[in-house]
């Protein structure tokens, strides 16, 4: 089986913060697995760490307002150049992410506030018939504690 990953759940210091989201049960998921690391945010260019952004009114932005659309659909489309190639069986994403949220997203006022949404390589993922999991819902393996 070939996962796309998001690649802060595996330890990659990928995030706007310049950390990683590391995941020990999407970890564990992914073990004898053919594993497909991605962050469209690293592929646009950006860099880490970046300001957060939040997807207001369609538009990825700061909290400031600096419009970030432009480079995270450029992420995106790189990332989908990769996706096409490898065919992949399934994306695990992040959580809650502008890129990678699978059934939520922050709601753009930069107060955590969480609304029912995609983000969009989710959704361009989603648009192209990828099967995904968002990373709170892996499973756990049996007999492995994830507390």
């Amino acid at each position: 089986m070939k996962v796309l990953v998001s690649a802060c759940l595996t330890g990659r210091n990928c995030k706007y913060n310049g950390g990683n989201n590391r995941n020990e049960k999407v970890l564990e998921f992914l073990k004898g697995k053919d594993v497909i690391e991605i962050c469209p945010e690293m592929l646009s260019g950006l860099g880490a760490p970046r300001k957060s952004v939040e997807m207001v009114k369609g538009v990825i932005r700061s909290e400031d307002g600096q419009n970030f659309d432009a480079d995270f659909r450029c992420g995106v489309e790189k990332a989908m150049e990769i996706v096409r190639k490898e065919s992949a069986d399934l994306a695990v994403l992040q959580s809650r992410s502008p890129s990678c949220g699978v059934k939520q997203i922050y709601d753009g006022t930069f107060t955590k506030t969480l609304i029912p949404g995609m983000g969009i390589f989710a959704k361009a993922l989603a648009d192209a018939g990828v099967s995904m999991m968002d990373a709170e819902d892996v499973p756990c393996i049996e007999g492995k504690n994830h507390l």
